[in-house]
């Protein structure tokens, strides 16, 4: 009997060790807060540390050189021509481009799933995954923008109320403006809360985004004179492969003209100078509350954008200029001045959040975790990055070389990227390629057949690749500003 009390305090003062040595370790490794930084039609080169030199970014670069910078970043690509859709859930769901489409209902997500381990978790800015979604994944959420885009001045946005339901909408604006303020009040108050959770927040741009429509702080930052003409750049594409007509493409009259372009990009350049400014804001309102220090920050785009480069202006292409991403990752523990030449999805930042923080991942996700790119164990996760646009164009790249194929019109590109980053020199029709097409084509099968992408590659009728520019629909959407339509188009909005 006295054996069994002597046994039963050992046991006891045991288990009130054990719990008290949890409690030191879970203080030692308290979980960061996160604070993901999402842009609209960012292309992976509008930035200072990618070598531009014309635009400015400083906030953004040293955000880069502080932390992981991820030169090869890829979106997958769309179902549609919203691009944005399908990223914005496949970057939130960890899933490829046929295993999610745009609604999120249902979906596991990075913020359900930051939640069930205990954050607290924030949104705000554009949503373009529906309502209900949306009300499913976030504990709060203020100047919400439900939709694919809208004028830049008048942004119609919603809050999400104590019954977790979007109220109305009421217009406010500017848009980077609006939504940064709401982050920072964010921050306010949870610096004002007890702060025993870390917290999750979603920031959401629509810039750069057209309508491009600097704010009157910034719409003088740049002239047309003082910006280069895209090495890539075309009057017009030189083969029809999908809807011309499409929206992205009706924004500046065909054929391109080298001013309409300059005064395209130096509009861009000024809206990403004003996120930037915007960024360095958030980064001192976290310093002030000695939160920098213990929050990983990651910054990234839905997708790029042509702004002339081949003769197009949008992103529902499969170049370069609109599948490449920004994607930075900065923050405690992660290696300080590194980049990384690795092929990585935006869908590989959640299993990355989830290893990053030991957490357990959902099984069915598709992306990869890149932490040990980010610990340098490794150099690369994939061997050749593949993507897709509606049944139209499918592309695939290693290290080296990237084809693009068009199905329904039988065209094939093939482009040495170290050689020829910006795409001028298709190489398919030389002979001395032949070798190199039928293993790309291989790979780019194999690609399909993991993506479970089940488009006819024969299909029984080749359409024509010809058309005639003269024919093109050239009409602004009523989202752009009467001096944008007054600018592009003096003498007159459409064409047939």
């Amino acid at each position: 009997m006295k054996l069994n009390f002597k046994l039963f305090w050992v046991l006891a003062i045991f288990l009130f060790t054990l719990s008290c040595n949890k409690e030191v370790s879970n203080k030692v490794k308290k979980k960061p807060n996160i604070l993901l930084i999402f842009t609209d039609d960012q292309r992976s080169d509008a930035l200072g540390i990618a070598q531009n030199t014309e635009i400015k970014t400083p906030n953004i670069d040293n955000l880069a050189r502080s932390g992981v910078y991820f030169k090869n970043s890829y979106v997958m690509g769309g179902h549609h021509g919203a691009i944005c859709a399908p990223s914005r859930a496949m970057l939130l769901s960890g899933k490829s481009l046929f295993h999610v489409y745009d609604s999120l209902e249902g979906v596991k997500t990075l913020p359900n799933s930051l939640s069930k381990f205990g954050y607290k978790t924030f949104a705000t800015g554009k949503w373009h995954n529906g309502e209900a979604s949306f009300e499913a994944n976030f504990q709060e959420g203020a100047q919400i923008m439900i939709g694919g885009m809208s004028d830049h001045f008048k942004v119609p946005v919603k809050d999400l109320n104590e019954y977790k339901k979007l109220t109305d909408s009421s217009l406010k604006g500017f848009s980077t403006d609006i939504f940064t303020e709401a982050a920072l009040d964010y921050l306010d108050r949870y610096q004002g809360s007890e702060k025993q959770k870390p917290f999750f927040c979603y920031l959401a741009f629509t810039a750069p985004h057209d309508p491009r429509s600097p704010a009157p702080k910034y719409s003088n930052a740049y002239t047309e004179d003082e910006i280069s003409i895209p090495e890539n750049f075309k009057p017009l594409h030189p083969f029809r492969f999908d809807d011309f007509n499409i929206r992205d493409e009706t924004l500046a009259p065909w054929p391109r003209s080298p001013g309409v372009i300059q005064s395209s990009i130096s509009e861009y350049y000024a809206l990403i100078q004003h996120i930037d400014d915007r960024v360095g804001d958030l980064i001192k309102r976290l310093k002030k509350y000695d939160l920098y220090d213990n929050t990983l920050i990651i910054y990234a785009s839905d997708n790029g954008l042509a702004l002339g480069s081949h003769g197009l202006l949008g992103k529902q292409n499969l170049y370069e200029h609109s599948t490449k991403v920004p994607l930075i990752i900065s923050g405690p523990g992660i290696p300080k001045g590194q980049t990384s030449d690795a092929l990585v999805y935006l869908f590989d930042i959640f299993p990355t959040l989830m290893d990053y923080l030991d957490f357990e991942k959902p099984e069915d996700i598709d992306g990869k975790s890149l932490l040990n790119i980010i610990n340098k164990k490794e150099n690369q996760i994939r061997t050749s990055i593949y993507t897709a646009y509606r049944n139209t164009v499918r592309a695939v790249r290693d290290n080296e070389w990237k084809l693009i194929f068009y199905p329904q019109i039988k065209v094939t590109q093939l482009y040495n990227l170290k050689q020829d980053p910006n795409e001028l020199y298709n190489l398919a029709q030389n002979l001395f390629y032949k070798t190199r097409i039928k293993k790309m084509m291989n790979l780019l099968k194999y690609n399909m057949e993991l993506a479970d992408d089940t488009i006819n590659l024969n299909p029984s009728k080749i359409q024509s690749k010809e058309y005639n520019y003269k024919n093109l629909v050239q009409k602004l959407d009523p989202w752009q500003p009467k001096y944008i339509i007054e600018k592009y188009f003096p003498e007159g909005t459409s064409r047939n």
